[in-house]
């Protein structure tokens, strides 16, 4: 049993990594139609519709108080801004960059885990860290060239930082079922990304070509919904900054698809780089977890914390 509850968390791990890999792909599809904070707020506000009516199907407890503060302000961070800066960035810049850039947010979420004294730093991170960095530098000699706008690669660079300090914060909230924390957040995150959207005077318009809708329903379903509660899952048996080298691996994906679904082309460069990047996931993440003792079995599962 106990080994089975750790491989689950592999498990979940890897499908965060393939599925976040394709949303980079599916947010540019939504891009060519939906201006991107609209089309940010529908995918999250039909999300958090579909967290909800499970809630009530499944009779999840509700977040109250406190806790429904937390999961208010982990939904501004993780869905709203961070989300809001990303799906700007999309629009200058290629899926494959901007999923270079944030491959760097388990450096930022160990940086900001360190400071607030959430965590320690030890080798394997460090390691796994640098060894991020190179994959990075290597892959942005393939997918950074060009001509591209410093105000797009700003705001993904600020999307990263948001994300890792969402995974920093939501370490710090009380138990919450992630079915409930995930419907507050994303509503919460949806409000965000509407006001941005109607302050930018973007045009509220439904989707209409088959793209674009093939798209957004991946990312409400499986892209939202299934992606946040594996994130969720592994969260809360793992480390902020050991889980969030799922985000790490997402380029590798993102590479793979978009040279089959958008005929990018794929280097040398993106090879090596994609190469050290899987190196650097399994020496900061699964290596990691490797090295734990065995999760208890029984209900403390819900809430263990690792690395």
């Amino acid at each position: 049993m106990k080994q089975n509850a750790r491989s689950m968390t592999y498990a979940a791990f890897l499908g965060a990594v393939l599925i976040g890999g394709a949303n980079f792909i599916a947010v540019s599809f939504s891009n060519m139609e939906l201006p991107p904070l609209f089309g940010a707020a529908l995918r999250f506000g039909l999300a958090s519709a579909v967290f909800i009516l499970i809630a009530q199907i499944a009779h999840v407890p509700w977040a109250r108080g406190q806790a429904a503060a937390g999961a208010a302000v982990y939904g501004l961070l993780a869905f709203g801004a961070s989300y809001a800066l990303l799906y700007f960035a999309l629009l200058g810049l290629a899926a494959g960059k901007v999923a270079v850039i944030v491959a760097s947010v388990p450096l930022f979420t160990l940086a900001i885990a360190v400071i607030v004294g959430q965590e320690r730093l030890s080798a394997r991170g460090i390691i796994g860290g640098v060894l991020v960095i190179a994959g990075i530098a290597v892959l942005s000699l393939g997918t950074l060239g060009g001509e591209f706008s410093a105000v797009y690669l700003f705001g993904a660079v600020l999307g990263a930082v948001t994300i890792a300090a969402s995974s920093v914060f939501v370490k710090t909230l009380p138990d919450v079922h992630p079915i409930s924390l995930n419907a507050i957040g994303m509503a919460a995150g949806t409000l965000f990304l509407a006001l941005g959207s109607l302050l930018l005077g973007e045009r509220w318009l439904l989707p209409n070509e088959t793209p674009t809708l093939l798209a957004l329903g991946w990312l409400v379903l499986l892209g939202s919904v299934g992606l946040f509660q594996l994130f969720l899952y592994v969260i809360r048996r793992w480390s902020a900054s050991a889980t969030v080298y799922a985000v790490a691996g997402m380029p590798v994906v993102t590479a793979g698809l978009g040279a089959v679904m958008l005929d990018q082309p794929i280097t040398v460069e993106v090879v090596v780089g994609g190469t050290l990047v899987i190196v650097a996931v399994y020496v900061g993440a699964i290596a990691r977890a490797r090295k734990l003792p065995p999760l208890p079995e029984g209900p403390d599962l819900t809430t263990e914390t690792h690395p």
